[in-house]
């Protein structure tokens, strides 16, 4: 459900819920699983996007993920901003959806974290356009320079049928958590589509122990 609050217009003599849309709550099949995996259907989606390649320790890294979320709190002032003004309009604010990382190695390479390439981004929800992605976008550019804001694309993606599983503990030992999407995989005669998979951070790295990733690939 979403949180919401009436407003009422003089004019019309009627009242009005303006609501913020939470992907917590309207979004559990693809961002609340369990420690056990399950076969989703992941629709098209919209992402802002950043790409890289090397180790995820480095500062660059770091660096990418920081333009991605001031550009992503952008679009969410933008359209809550916007929103004022539109009274035939229900959603007027959003949660910021988490970071999320596609990952690959780099070819005909062993794993080397310094040869990783990945692809980060944040969802968008489907009210939000190109044309206030682009708003934001110029907004951003002016109020807070950083050179990498040029290299954000905005992107529509369709993962289609996947195998999703909540991992919980160190990235390290994420292998566990994917011999049991794996062990699904095979029980249910699917294959993989893609020799990369996707990880969802529900959860900062703060307490290793305590992480919550999601993570999931194509079959």
């Amino acid at each position: 459900m979403m949180s919401g609050f009436l407003m009422y217009n003089k004019n019309k003599n009627t009242r009005r819920i303006k609501m913020k849309y939470e992907w917590r709550k309207q979004e559990k099949d693809l961002y609340a699983p369990k420690q056990k995996p399950v076969i989703v259907d992941v629709p098209k989606q919209k992402f802002i996007i950043i790409n890289g390649e090397g180790n995820p320790n480095e500062s660059d890294f770091s660096d990418r993920i920081s333009a991605l979320y001031s550009l992503a709190y952008a679009i969410k002032m933008l359209f809550k901003n916007m929103s004022k003004t539109k009274a035939d309009n229900e959603i007027t604010d959003f949660t910021v959806y988490p970071l999320e990382g596609i990952w690959e190695k780099a070819d005909g390479e062993g794993f080397d974290k310094d040869k990783l390439k990945y692809r980060l981004m944040i969802k968008q929800p489907d009210f939000i356009t190109r044309d206030v992605f682009t708003e934001a976008f110029n907004n951003v550019k002016k109020k807070k320079p950083n050179i990498l804001y040029d290299e954000i694309s905005f992107e529509e993606i369709e993962d289609g049928k996947s195998i999703q599983i909540l991992h919980i503990g160190s990235y390290d030992n994420e292998h566990e958590s994917f011999e049991m999407m794996d062990k699904l995989a095979n029980e249910s005669n699917l294959i993989r589509t893609a020799d990369y998979h996707r990880e969802i951070y529900l959860t900062s790295k703060a307490v290793t122990e305590k992480q919550k990733t999601i993570l999931r690939y194509m079959v």
